[in-house]
């Protein structure tokens, strides 16, 4: 029934960004307070009992429920962002695209040594965000606990990288 009513709230745009794509929209997610308490207790059940001192959101749209989750879990939040966007001294890690490569920036005191991480983003597609997210939270000396997702593409097959690592997802398709 929970998963139903999400479902209900999540978009499917043809050819965005491009054609051929079918986008999962999670604007109508947000923009509904049930929806939104709904997907934050199923996105925090498979941690709650679980020591979690920090959640880390991907940029952007990770921080809207990691936020959430946090105050949920009575964490941290930490933001990790795309280059350029952090100020002060940062960790960053390189990683591939289809075409290319990306980086991921954290600022370098936002994690301690030894600080469990509990690593939050929208959607799980090929798994080289949520791949490099975990290389760059070891790099600062966290253990990394887990990944959550409000969607999971499973046809991508994006949690065969992150495999070693538990893992929840609130929606498959």
């Amino acid at each position: 029934m929970n998963n139903e009513f999400i479902e209900s709230h999540i978009h499917d745009i043809p050819d965005f960004p491009k054609e051929g794509i079918i986008f999962k929209d999670i604007s109508p997610l947000l923009a509904s307070a049930k929806a939104r308490s709904i997907t934050t207790e199923l996105l925090v059940r498979d941690f709650r009992g679980q020591t979690i001192d920090v959640v880390v959101g991907i940029e952007s749209r990770g921080f809207l429920f990691g936020m959430l989750l946090a105050d949920s879990l009575n964490a941290k939040f930490v933001m990790l962002r795309k280059p350029g966007k952090l100020p002060g001294a940062i960790i960053s890690q390189e990683y591939e695209l289809e075409y290319g490569t990306d980086t991921l920036e954290l600022q370098e005191n936002a994690i301690s040594p030894g600080d469990c991480v509990l690593i939050h983003d929208d959607v799980l597609a090929t798994g080289g965000t949520a791949i490099a997210a975990a290389q760059i939270i070891q790099k600062a000396g966290g253990k990394v606990e887990g990944f959550n997702f409000v969607i999971e593409l499973d046809f991508i097959n994006g949690r065969e990288k992150i495999k070693d690592y538990k893992i929840a997802s609130v929606l498959h398709y």
